[in-house]
C-alpha cells in the first residue's frame, strides 16, 4: 500500500480530511499500523510505538482540540530517525549495544507533539548516522522505492524511505554532512537542512555535534519548511542553538519572479562518469533559466576545502563522542567499516583541529563574500547513485564522493534545501540542493517549491500527484514573515529581484510581496554615470505624459526598513509611489536635478525591459 485510502498525506490534503469529517485520527493511525504491518521487517523501521499508547494520543488530541487548542498539526502522523530519542521507545542509533530507552523526548520531538502531531516511530539509519548510503545498519536496509538493487541513501534513509512511501507526513532525519538531503534525492522528496541552531539539537545523538543540524524530510518544500517553522526556537541547553531561532521565521516565502543563482563551472563539475546525471543537471538549471533565473559562474574552491576537513581533517574526531567507549571496550559492537573510520577518527590531536578550526574561518569569510552575488548557489545533491553491489564492494571511497556538494554545507554554516529536479534519462529521481546564507531558509524554501512544481509531477513514490497540492500562495499556508507591523518598499532598479542590490534587500531580511505597476503616471530615466546602473523615477508633471512602471514591492521590518533607507545615496530618495491599484507605498523616487542628463527610457515600461536593450 502506497497510500493511506488513497489520499495524500501532504499537511493541507490531510488537514481537509479531518476538517470534513471524512476520517479520523484513530483511523489514520489504524492504516499506518497496517501497513506496517502487511510490509514487515523490510529495513524501514527499528521500532514503532504500541498501538495503545498511539490511540491514547489521538484520544488527548481530540480532547485538546474540542478543548479550543490551535494544533497546526493536528492528527499528523511523522516518523523519527532511530538517534532522536522520542520518550518511552529505544534510541539504538542502529547499534544494538548503544541502546537506551529515555524518560523524555528531544527538544524537536516535544515541540511537534505539542503542535499536534504524533510520532509513529523509529526509522533505520546508517550506524551512529556515520554514512550517505543507508546500507551500514544491523536493522537491515530500507529498499530504494524505485529500484531495490539501488542504495537508499543515508544515514536517514528509514525516515527518507518512509516519507517517500505515503507512510508518514513527514519524519526528522539528522544532518552532518548530507544524511538529510543524499537520501531526499534518492527517494523524490524534499529534505530541509535548516541553518545551523535554527532547531534544537538536545536529545540526538551526536554525530559531529559541532555541525550537527536536525533535518525534516516531507514530500512537499511547503510541508517541509512549515514543519521547521513549528519545531523552530532557541533552546538553553543545547550550547549550539542560536538566540534567532526564536524570532527568525523559516516558513515558506514565495519568491520574487527574477533572481540570480550561483553555479559552478561546469568544467568543475563531478558527476563520477555518470552522464544521466550531468543531463539531468542541465535540465534543471535550464528549468530555472525558464522561470526566470540568471546564472552566475561561482569558484568551487573555498566550498570544497571547507568540505574536505570534515572527513579529511581532524574534525571527525568528534564522532568518538558518542562511540569512544564501544570503540575501546566493544569494538565488536561497531560494524566492521564504521569501526574502521573510528580508528582513523582516533588518530588526530589538538594542534591538527585549532589548525584547521582557523582554517574553516578563514574559508567562511571567503564564502560570506561570495554570497551576495546571488539568491542561491545550486548544486547536484548527489553526483551518482550506486548499487548495493557497488557499496559493499568499495564502502569507503564510493561514500566519500556521495558528499561532493554537500558536505560543505554545515561547515559553512549555510542553509539548504534539497528538492526534486525531474528524472534521468533511466527513470530515476534527480535531485539539486538550493543553498543559501544563514537564516535564509524561507526563501530557499520558496525558490524550491518552484523549481519542484515545474519540473516533478508525482509525491515520492506514490502515484499521487504534486500539481493536486495547493501551492503556497494559494493554499493559505503562514508567511509569517509578513507581520502587520513590516513596512512596504516599492523599487524600480537595481534592487529589483535579480539586479546587484538586491542582496540589500534580502541581507535586511525582506519578503517579496508582489510585482505590479505604478499608476500611470510616472517617468523613468537612465541616470549617467552612476555604479552599478540605475534608474530615476519621477512623477510626471502637467507638460508630460506619465506611463505605468513595473515594480516590484518588498516588506521589512521596521528597523530594517530604516537602516535600508538610510544607505540610499543622493539623488535617489524615498517617497510615497501610487501603485496602480490606488495603494500608496514608499518607494525609490530621483531629485529632478539629476535628470538634465539622464535618458527618458519610459516608453520601456520598465528598467529590466531597457537593459535587455542594451546587454
Amino acid at each position: 500500500m502506497r497510500t493511506i485510502e488513497g489520499f495524500s498525506l501532504d499537511l493541507t490534503s490531510l488537514q481537509q480530511q479531518y476538517d470534513r469529517g471524512s476520517i479520523t485520527v484513530r483511523q489514520v493511525i489504524e492504516m499506518i499500523l497496517a501497513d506496517l504491518d502487511k510490509r514487515g521487517a523490510d529495513g524501514v523501521w527499528i521500532s514503532a510505538a504500541p498501538a495503545e499508547r498511539l490511540f491514547a494520543a489521538a484520544e488527548r488530541l481530540q480532547q485538546r482540540r474540542a478543548a479550543g487548542h490551535k494544533l497546526p498539526l493536528f492528527g499528523v502522523p511523522f516518523a523519527v530517525k532511530d538517534n532522536i530519542d522520542v520518550a518511552g521507545l529505544p534510541t539504538t542509533a542502529a547499534c544494538p549495544a548503544f541502546a537506551y530507552t529515555p524518560d523524555v523526548d528531544a527538544a524537536v520531538v516535544t515541540r511537534l507533539q505539542e503542535a499536534g502531531a504524533i510520532a509513529i516511530g523509529k526509522t533505520n539509519l546508517d550506524q551512529f548516522a556515520t554514512g550517505l548510503v543507508g546500507v551500514r545498519s544491523p536493522y537491515g536496509v530500507p529498499r530504494n522505492p524505485f529500484d531495490g538493487r539501488l542504495i537508499p541513501g543515508g544515514s536517514s534513509s528509514g525516515s527518507a524511505v518512509a516519507v517517500a512511501n505515503g507512510q508518514v507526513s513527514f519524519a526528522l532525519g539528522t544532518d552532518t554532512a548530507g544524511s538529510g538531503r543524499v537520501p531526499a534525492a534518492y527517494n523524490n522528496i524534499v529534505g530541509i537542512k535548516p541553518s545551523p541552531g535554527l532547531l534544537s539539537a538536545r536529545g540526538v545523538v551526536p554525530a559531529c555535534r559541532s555541525f550537527d543540524c536536525v533535518s525534516i524530510f516531507a514530500l512537499t518544500a511547503a510541508d517541509g519548511a512549515r514543519v521547521a517553522e513549528l519545531a523552530r526556537g532557541y533552546d538553553a541547553s543545547d550550547p549550539f542553538s542560536r538566540r534567532e531561532a526564536d524570532t527568525l521565521s523559516v516558513d515558506l516565502q514565495p519568491g520574487p519572479p527574477s533572481f540570480r543563482f550561483g553555479m559552478f563551472p561546469e568544467r568543475d563539475l563531478d558527476f563520477c562518469g555518470d552522464e544521466r546525471s550531468r543531463a539531468a543537471y542541465g535540465t534543471a538549471l535550464e528549468q530555472l533559466r525558464r522561470l526566470g533565473g540568471a546564472p552566475v559562474a561561482v569558484d568551487p574552491a573555498p566550498f570544497r576545502a571547507a568540505g574536505a576537513l570534515l572527513y579529511g581533517g581532524p574534525f571527525i574526531a568528534e564522532r568518538l563522542e558518542a562511540t569512544g567507549d564501544l570503540l575501546e571496550k566493544w569494538p565488536d559492537a561497531l560494524l566492521p567499516t564504521i569501526r574502521t573510520l573510528m580508528h582513523d577518527a582516533a588518530s588526530n590531536d589538538a594542534a591538527q583541529t585549532f589548525k584547521a578550526i582557523h582554517r574553516l574561518r578563514l574559508l567562511r569569510r571567503q564564502v560570506e563574500a561570495i554570497l551576495p552575488a546571488f539568491d542561491f548557489l545550486v548544486v547536484p545533491t548527489a553526483p551518482t547513485i550506486y548499487t548495493l553491489a557497488e557499496i559493499e564492494a568499495e564502502p569507503l571511497r564510493l561514500n566519500f564522493t556521495l558528499g561532493t556538494y554537500t558536505t560543505f554545507v554545515n561547515l559553512l554554516d549555510l542553509a539548504a534545501v534539497a528538492v526534486p529536479a525531474g528524472r534521468r534519462g533511466d527513470g530515476l529521481p534527480f535531485g539539486v540542493t538550493l543553498v543559501g546564507a544563514w537564516g535564509q531558509d524561507a526563501r530557499l524554501a520558496g525558490f524550491a517549491d518552484r523549481l519542484h512544481r515545474a519540473s516533478t509531477e508525482t509525491l515520492g513514490a506514490t502515484p499521487l500527484r504534486l500539481s493536486d497540492t495547493p501551492t503556497p500562495t494559494a493554499s493559505g499556508v503562514p508567511i509569517s514573515s509578513l507581520r502587520t507591523d513590516w513596512l512596504s518598499v516599492a523599487v524600480v532598479g537595481a534592487h529589483l529581484s535579480g539586479e546587484p542590490l538586491n542582496h540589500q534587500l534580502t541581507d535586511a531580511g525582506a519578503v517579496f510581496v508582489r510585482a505590479t505597476r505604478t499608476a500611470a503616471a510616472y517617468r523613468l530615466f537612465a541616470l549617467p554615470s552612476t555604479t552599478p546602473p540605475k534608474p530615476g523615477l519621477v512623477r510626471a508633471g502637467p507638460d508630460s505624459v506619465g506611463a505605468a512602471i513595473d515594480v516590484e514591492v518588498w516588506s521589512l521590518p521596521p528597523a530594517a526598513f530604516g537602516q535600508f533607507v538610510a544607505r540610499i545615496p543622493p539623488p535617489l530618495a524615498i517617497g510615497k509611489v501610487e501603485l496602480e491599484d490606488g495603494a500608496r507605498v514608499s518607494g525609490f523616487l530621483c531629485e529632478p536635478h539629476a535628470l538634465v542628463a539622464a535618458r527618458d527610457i519610459t516608453t520601456f515600461g520598465g528598467w529590466r525591459a531597457f537593459l535587455r536593450t542594451v546587454a
